[in-house]
């Protein structure tokens, strides 16, 4: 079973374990600590083993963090997290709206001007801790060793599992091609070096993939890649042993422990992201006096760009796992109508359908099946202690993906349970048709997500609803199901580009009540040429990669235009075509009713 239905921490663990902190706090000197989701990598997910805030607060979220101080321990969640939040800490810990209210602003407000607060300089990037002391100057900001690591007694010893090699028929380019190519790039901009920290840039980078992080593949490691046309991986003890033969002489493996010494004795000018390289790397290169240039990861863009054969492998992926969920779709209307099943069995049965294709290599990310109020939690997480029972007038959003080699999915469908009220099918169908928005848009080459994002909130406007997440993340390639530098955000000024993959999920929650969201992924592709357009304006669009039935008892006919009732109605022939092949007995019947047109 891949996924867990236990919190790391039960909310009365928490108080006790922050009186500890604490103690700590005003043992070293300091007048506050700042607790991050982070590890040393910089990535977006991390091992059991760096899982500090979850195990010092019991919120589980995949992105936040805590500020303690003597009186007060702030836990900073963004607007997934709001509901969430208050259901997995102690009243202990105080919830703070983030990024509306941010750190610097909130330990003034506390009256820490004046006061010195630590923080674990590898858990912190560059540019969080630059922005922090440009902010805050009153505030001193004192690098120090991770105390909650002194009191987490029972901490998971790290990852041990090896390292394994990418094949090119899945990555599409060689590694020694990308190697070649980025250090030329280095070479034409006078940088003799960059520090690569991220763990998914380091797998794109090399064509390697690893076990370190449950539903992600990456392998938790540093690289440096020279302009000279080599790259050296500081891997721990063994891990790297597979891939030598891999690897091939352009790139040469060093025990973790060298990493830091061979940062400083680095010659020329050296390269760093400050979004993602952590402070303590920037401290080595500057008390060796070495020069550093603050410039975006190397990796970033082209990892994000998919080439030809990682877009084929992602449309096969999408196919494979659509049929998965078409079987639990069949399932579920069948079984759910005579009571019993829960939230667990939902998502029991929805990793056991993808086990069945012999392909899954681990599901994407902690599957999310909420029902009734539950659906209304953004991340929501089910466990033992919040398992419900899918009740007849209730909706269910399931949110899942699939790590399969030639792709990563995620996919979310709301499911009516039984019949439901009209708000509740007029809510989906304004979600929809924000879905649809994204489906079905063109746009001159330039334009970012922040532009795009708008198109999937305007029917929510108009009825004076919105949600408070973005519309769309990238997704990698066998990689991290959210993967930048791509998204459909307010906040994104990324210009989109031909072979970036993201998600497209609108949604809509109402607090105690249900849920909505609908997801597909699609890829960035370029446009054809419209007949009296301009040649010259080169546009892009958006191909669907996702092909899984949307529930049309939830879909209020008479909202929708003409143009976005032919949406629906060629997607789900689309659908019923691509997986119909695929899925037999009565998935197969449950397929072809689930695609009738409107």
């Amino acid at each position: 079973m891949f996924q867990s239905f236990t919190a790391p921490t039960s909310p009365e663990q928490g108080p006790p374990r922050l009186a500890a902190l604490r103690k700590q706090i005003k043992d070293n000197g300091l007048h506050g600590f700042l607790v991050p989701r982070a590890d040393a990598f910089q990535g977006e997910y991390v091992a059991p083993c760096d899982e500090r805030l979850a195990w010092l607060t019991g919120f589980t979220g995949s992105a936040g963090f805590c500020a303690v101080l003597d009186k007060v321990a702030g836990v900073f969640i963004d607007g997934r997290y709001r509901l969430q939040v208050l259901d997995q800490v102690a009243p202990d810990f105080t919830p703070v709206h983030w990024p509306e209210v941010s750190l610097s602003a909130w330990l003034m407000d506390q009256g820490c001007a004046s006061q010195v607060i630590g923080f674990d300089p590898w858990l912190h990037t560059v540019k969080e801790i630059a922005a922090l002391r440009e902010a805050a100057p009153l505030i001193e900001f004192k690098p120090s060793k991770n105390l909650v690591d002194a009191i987490w007694t029972d901490r998971p010893a790290r990852p041990s599992a090896k390292f394994f090699a990418h094949p090119i028929e899945f990555s599409g380019k060689s590694h020694e091609d990308k190697i070649t190519e980025l250090s030329a790039v280095l070479a034409k901009q006078g940088q003799a070096c960059t520090v690569i920290t991220l763990p998914d840039a380091i797998a794109w980078l090399l064509n390697i993939r690893g076990n370190d992080i449950e539903k992600n593949p990456v392998p938790q490691s540093f690289a440096l890649l020279h302009s000279n046309g080599t790259a050296e991986l500081f891997a721990p003890g063994g891990k790297a042993d597979d891939i030598l033969g891999h690897l091939g002489p352009k790139v040469s493996v060093r025990p973790m422990d060298d990493f830091l010494s061979a940062v400083a004795a680095l010659e020329g000018p050296v390269r760093i992201d400050p979004k993602s390289c952590p402070e303590r790397v920037l401290t080595a290169l500057t008390c060796a006096g070495r020069v550093v240039v603050k410039a975006p990861d190397l990796c970033e863009l082209p990892k994000a760009c998919k080439n030809p054969v990682e877009i084929a492998g992602t449309r096969e992926a999408h196919l494979r796992d659509g049929a998965a969920m078409v079987r639990f779709l069949a399932w579920l209307d069948a079984e759910a109508p005579k009571g019993g099943v829960t939230e667990i069995d939902v998502v029991k049965t929805l990793e056991g359908f993808r086990r069945d294709t012999n392909a899954l290599r681990d599901i994407s990310f902690d599957t999310i099946a909420g029902t009734g109020p539950n659906g209304a939690v953004i991340h929501y997480r089910v466990t033992e202690g919040t398992n419900r029972t899918l009740s007849t007038g209730d909706l269910i959003v399931v949110d899942s993906g699939g790590q399969y080699l030639d792709g990563t999915t995620d996919i979310t469908r709301t499911i009516a349970i039984g019949a439901v009220g009209a708000d509740e099918r007029r809510c989906y169908t304004r979600v929809l048709q924000g879905m649809i928005a994204i489906s079905r848009a063109r746009f001159p080459v330039g334009v970012a997500g922040q532009h795009i994002d708008a198109l999937a909130r305007f029917a929510l406007w108009s009825d004076g609803l919105d949600f408070d997440h973005g519309t769309g993340h990238g997704v990698g390639s066998y990689l991290c199901v959210h993967e930048g530098p791509q998204r459909i955000s307010r906040l994104s000024d990324v210009p989109l580009e031909a072979g970036m993959i993201l998600s497209n999920e609108p949604g809509y929650y109402r607090a105690g009540a249900f849920g909505i969201r609908i997801e597909n992924l699609i890829v960035v592709k370029e446009a054809e040429t419209l007949v009296g357009g301009d040649a010259h304006r080169k546009q892009l669009d958006f191909e669907t990669l996702t092909y899984v039935p949307l529930d049309r008892r939830l879909i209020d006919a008479g909202l929708l235009s003409s143009d976005e009732k032919d949406w629906i109605d060629g997607y789900h022939a689309a659908t019923l075509q691509l997986i119909g092949p695929r899925v037999d007995g009565e998935a197969k019947h449950w397929l072809e009713r689930a695609c009738a047109p409107l």
